[in-house]
């Protein structure tokens, strides 16, 4: 591994130690910095920054995603994997 792909790892062994919450809550903030334009470090920073708030959460809805749908499977795959019962009815004429 080159020192990019180093550095890169790095930043994103810390990235994924941020809460979710925490990072949507600065969302507004870095998005109205990023709709204000200049060409500066600062607007630079800006979008790098509203772009890892995204990242997470896009990463976090594809698990979210794929968990619910592993739950939903396993359930329906559960259910049918159990004899169903006859229920006690009685017939009443």
């Amino acid at each position: 591994m080159n020192a990019l792909e180093n550095s890169l790892n790095k930043i994103a062994e810390h990235i994924l130690h941020f809460d979710e919450a925490s990072l949507t809550s600065l969302w507004d903030k870095y998005k109205g910095k990023v709709e204000q334009f200049s060409h500066s470090a600062e607007w630079e920073k800006a979008v790098i920054i509203l772009s890892i708030i995204n990242a997470v959460r896009t990463k976090n809805a594809i698990i979210n995603e794929i968990l619910l749908k592993n739950n939903t499977a396993n359930k329906t795959k559960s259910s049918l994997e159990k004899p169903k019962e006859k229920p006690y009815l009685k017939l009443v004429k």
